[in-house]
This record gives structure tokens, C-alpha cells and sequence, in this order.
């Protein structure tokens, strides 16, 4: 594996670049020390594809382990992205011994810098608690750039290219749970069945499910975790109730802000970094916008051992998500009711104003595309 670096990193790493070295540029990285958040941070990027990768947070012992760590970043972020077991270890094989160089193409340097604007633009998603960013590796590797012929390219869908060619096979394989939502409604059905990881983040579960209602996440959001335990919580309007009566365990937030507003009766905990498999199988409600109080009840109907996908997919669907703002249930009943006579004297405006709210019929093919995106 070529290392090829900027003279501020051959430094800190205090190695002799060897000079003359060719490497298949598959295995060949341009590579950046910067610093975020007061943080040495390192940031490759992949010469074939641009695929990019980070390393946050170094001391000084780790730099003496750098070839250690480039190692575990890159199996953790293949792993990250759902690769095949084997096909992460033949990667890894193939790389061979870390050998370091300098920089040597303007082209690959320019791509290299960008990447790394990209991770100080994004360090909202680095993980405060690893030197591994697989997470943020991922979501960086998945935004259109230039190919520096006027194209653009996406990371991502490069590097699987290059990976099913090194495999010949599929190269994906993960659990996914395949988990029913239902929007709590008393006269319309709203729901969607998706497919998911079961790795997956719930920060990334509340991208997934936005982007499978419609949402325009305009407004916080939750989820309650409960276990089989029944809950003295008799209250409707309580955002933990849940319809059977369940007890919830946690209560899962977005925001450090929500912190402030504990609630005596459930605990509450940052979203971040925990994910799906944590609490499976586990029954959950999503709740979105506590003013309209839009509530989203999640339950597993069954686990996949290899799914052969590395994103969610609405399988099937039926009914359309209210608009945003609409004034929760009894202002989407109103609404509802308007557009439902062309007579009415707001007829006209309230179907101008639904559009630009995003009111739409349910389309199984554009929810999927929107789900790709967002994820």
C-alpha cells in the first residue's frame, strides 16, 4: 500500500519517503495531516476512485503505529460500508507492506485538499471516541466531485465498481431487519416497509425514515425504545406512550439542546453512535415534530442473515404523509377535507400550499431514490 504524503505529514511521522515507488493506484492513497477541532486529523484518499477515509485524533504514540492504524481504518470503513468479510481481507492482502512516498500529482493533491475540507465542513459526524471514522469516512465518499474532465463522479459507486471487479461476485452481504412503520393516524393508513441494516445508526434510521414519509426535517425528532414491561403512562399526549401500553426503556434524542428537558420518567441519551442492533428486537416509536406530534410506531417483522445490499429499501407502501406544519391530526383532517371539494372557497390555495409543503401521492420508485440519497 502506497502511502503518499504532504511534507507536513512525512514530518510528523518522522519516515523517509522512497523515492520511484509505482503502486497499482487502487492500493495507492494521497494522504493530509490537518487539524479539527484541535485535533491531529489525517485524511486519504484513494488515487483510483477518490474514495476518502479519516483517522481523528492522533497523539503522538499513534503516529508511532501509523501503519497499524491506516490497516484497521481501512478493514473498519469496508465493514462500515456492509464488504464482504473475505473481499475486506483480500483488499487488505492485496494492499501489501505500507510503504511511504511524497506527493507527486497535482491532480490527485487538489482532490486530496478538497477532501479534506470536506471533513472539517462535516466534523459534526466525527466520533469523539475512536481514531476511526468509518462513519464519516462513508458519508464523505458519498458526495459528487469532479472527474477533471467537466464530469463528476460519486466516490462510492466508483470503489464498489473497483471492488466487484477485484471480486467478481457481489460485494455486499450484512443482517438487515425488515421492520413495518405505521404513522399513528385515526382515519387515514400511512405506512411503509422497509429494509434496513441492522447495523445502522438511528441517527441514520431518522435520515431513512424522513426520507420514507416525506419528511422535511424541519423539526426535532425522538425515538422511545420499550421492552415487554407494561407502563403506568395512561396519557395520550405523553411522548412516550405507547398504544400497547409498553414501557419505554430510553428515549433516543438528536440534539444535545433535548438534554435540557429530562424527562423524570424514562432516560434520556444522544442518538449518536448507537445503533439498531443495540436494542433488536426491541419495539420502537419514532416521534417527529413535537408540535404537530407526528408518532411512528416501528416493529420487526422479520431478520434477513444476508442481505445483499449496503443501503435501507421501502419495499412496499400505502398512503400519503400529511404535509409539514399542516397543524398535526386535526389540521390534516381540515386539509383533507378542503382538497377533497373543488368547491370549497380554499380550494385553490390549499393545493398550492400542500405542493409546496411537499404533499404528494406515494411513489414506491421516488421513495427509494430519496432513502439512496439521504442515506
Amino acid at each position: 500500500m502506497l502511502i503518499q504524503c504532504t511534507k507536513k505529514l512525512l514530518n510528523q511521522l518522522k519516515v523517509k519517503p522512497e523515492p520511484g515507488i509505482e503502486e497499482e493506484a487502487l492500493f495507492s492513497w494521497h494522504t493530509n495531516i490537518i487539524t479539527v477541532n484541535r485535533r491531529k486529523t489525517v485524511v486519504l484518499v484513494n488515487d483510483k476512485n477518490r474514495y476518502s477515509i479519516v483517522l481523528y485524533g492522533l497523539k503522538a504514540k499513534d503516529l508511532k503505529e501509523f501503519d497499524q492504524h491506516i490497516r484497521e481504518v481501512v478493514r473498519r470503513t469496508l465493514e462500515e460500508e456492509y464488504i464482504k468479510d473475505d473481499l475486506v481481507e483480500k483488499f487488505i492482502n492485496n494492499s501489501g507492506d505500507i510503504v511511504y512516498a511524497k506527493t507527486r500529482n497535482r491532480s490527485l493533491v487538489s482532490r486530496m485538499n478538497e477532501s479534506c475540507r470536506l471533513v472539517e465542513f462535516y466534523s459534526e459526524l466525527l466520533d469523539e471516541s475512536s481514531i476511526y471514522q468509518p462513519a464519516l469516512s462513508k458519508s464523505i465518499s458519498q458526495m459528487m466531485v469532479g472527474d477533471g474532465e467537466g464530469g463528476y463522479i460519486d466516490p462510492n459507486e466508483e470503489f464498489y465498481q473497483d471492488l466487484e471487479a477485484l471480486s467478481g461476485e457481489n460485494i455486499f452481504s450484512c443482517q438487515a431487519a425488515v421492520i413495518m412503520i405505521s404513522l399513528a393516524l385515526e382515519k387515514e393508513k400511512v405506512w411503509r416497509r422497509l429494509v434496513v441494516p441492522v447495523n445502522i445508526s438511528f441517527a441514520k434510521l431518522h435520515q431513512v425514515i424522513q426520507a420514507a414519509f416525506g419528511w422535511k426535517d424541519y423539526h426535532l425528532h425522538e425515538f422511545y425504545i420499550y421492552g415487554e414491561e407494561k407502563t403506568d403512562i395512561s396519557n395520550i399526549n405523553h411522548s412516550g406512550y405507547h398504544k400497547d401500553g409498553l414501557r419505554p426503556i430510553i428515549c433516543l434524542i438528536g440534539s444535545e439542546e433535548d438534554l435540557e428537558y429530562q424527562d423524570d420518567y424514562v432516560k434520556m441519551k444522544l442518538e449518536k453512535g448507537i445503533r439498531l442492533s443495540k436494542y433488536l428486537p426491541a419495539r420502537i416509536k419514532y416521534n417527529y415534530d413535537f408540535g404537530d406530534n407526528w408518532q411512528h410506531y416501528l416493529e420487526v417483522e422479520e431478520i434477513i442473515d444476508d442481505y445483499s445490499y449496503n443501503y435501507p429499501q421501502c419495499l412496499t407502501g400505502e398512503g400519503n404523509t400529511p404535509p409539514e406544519d399542516v397543524g398535526g391530526k386535526y389540521g390534516y383532517q381540515k386539509f383533507l377535507e378542503i382538497i377533497a371539494d373543488p368547491d370549497h372557497p380554499d380550494y385553490d390555495s390549499m393545493m398550492d400550499w400542500g405542493q409546496s409543503q411537499g404533499y404528494k401521492e406515494f411513489d414506491l420508485e421516488e421513495v427509494n431514490k430519496a432513502i439512496k440519497r439521504r442515506y
